[in-house]
């Protein structure tokens, strides 16, 4: 015979009142298991946002695309054909890959690419070798010459986050301003290889990781407050700009917006003063989407001197991202898994006439001055 069981302290109550206590309980248990607002991490915060607004998916640049900063993403030659698969999907007409290398190392590479001359550039390093010693320079030149020779569109990325590019052999760091660097940087000129550089890193790295920090869950994860050695960010700035200005016959593209996307007035300045210094938006998009009027603005006034970059991998939803941000008028959306800011962001909407330059013309030019060896 069956036996009906009763739910403890609930004996004699109707069916219904038991049911009734028994959502009740689900409900206290699903508020428990819930996170507090009290104990809420930034790092698990993923708002939903509620607005009914238009959402706009662009699988395609509106106009084809030159990616002026990538890395090795594809280190196989199936691997290679892959990216260009993705490439073609997304409306990307070529890629330039930053690979900073030199030697054997660059000439591996070189073969790993072969297949596609028309759809990748590989850019090169410096030769440090020789670092620290009387004939570094007349062999970093030697190399670079030898680099050109063998395809090297340009040079770069050269990263300086305030520890130097490297050190020689004293130990002493050496920045991109160092004389021991201008015959390099003399004979990029004279061989019309734009560098790639990339100075600093976003200004909320360098500021207190607490409740003020307005890019805090970026900033703690590159954080350079803790290290008080380095060069600071305006030294950096400092730094850039007497490169820039020694070297006036050589193409500079500072990355990232140069750090700058936080003042892109200053940033304008530094355009309008020095006309060999370039900018690309790799890696920025969440800044620019952040401030869209303004970010819209002065992408506008300066479009000739910006260039598209990714600087984030080989995949499809990369390029998604920042086709939304520059071509469309979405609002209020995120992104936290891709750049990892909790802001949420708008398109720029810029108008076709920009996205041309951007896209495509700007980086066309600079690459059409590197003639063919």
């Amino acid at each position: 015979m069956a036996v009906k069981k009763s739910m403890p302290g609930c004996a004699g109550y109707s069916r219904a009142t038991r049911a009734a206590v028994l959502a009740t309980l689900a409900l206290a248990a699903g508020a428990a298991a819930q996170k507090s607002p009290e104990t809420l991490l930034l790092k698990d915060y993923r708002p939903v946002p509620i607005h009914k607004i238009p959402v706009t998916e662009v699988p395609k640049a509106k106009y084809p695309a030159v990616d002026m900063h990538t890395h090795v993403y594809a280190k196989t030659p199936e691997e290679v054909a892959e990216w260009v698969k993705t490439m073609d999907a997304a409306g990307i007409e070529k890629t330039i890959v930053l690979t900073g290398a030199t030697g054997e190392r660059f000439d591996a590479l070189q073969r790993i690419y072969a297949k596609f001359p028309d759809r990748f550039d590989l850019w090169c390093g410096i030769d440090r070798s020789r670092a620290g010693q009387p004939d570094f320079a007349e062999t970093a030149v030697r190399e670079l010459e030898r680099c050109f020779r063998a395809g090297a569109r340009g040079v770069g990325e050269i990263s300086d986050k305030g520890s130097g590019i490297f050190r020689g052999a004293d130990g002493a760091r050496i920045h991109p301003d160092d004389p021991r660097l201008d015959p390099i940087w003399r004979k990029c000129g004279e061989l019309n290889l734009p560098v790639n550089i990339h100075v600093a890193d976003p200004i909320w790295a360098y500021g207190p990781m607490d409740e003020t920090n307005d890019g805090l869950m970026n900033a703690f994860k590159w954080r350079l407050d803790d290290k008080p050695d380095i060069v600071k960010f305006e030294g950096m700035m400092e730094i850039l700009e007497r490169t820039v200005k020694r070297h006036p016959g050589t193409i500079f593209i500072a990355c990232h917006l140069a750090n700058l996307d936080f003042d892109l007035t200053r940033l304008g300045r530094l355009l309008d003063t020095y006309p060999n210094l370039y900018v690309d938006v790799s890696a920025r998009f969440g800044e620019l989407a952040s401030t869209p009027r303004a970010s819209a603005k002065f992408l506008i006034q300066y479009a000739g001197r910006v260039m598209y970059g990714t600087d984030q991998g080989r995949m499809e939803r990369v390029y998604r991202r920042s086709f939304r941000i520059l071509e469309t008028l979405d609002e209020h959306f995120y992104y936290i898994d891709g750049f990892n800011y909790h802001w949420n962001l708008s398109g720029l909407g810029l108008p076709d006439p920009v996205l041309k330059q951007i896209y495509r013309d700007t980086a066309l030019r600079l690459i059409a001055r590197t003639p063919r060896p």
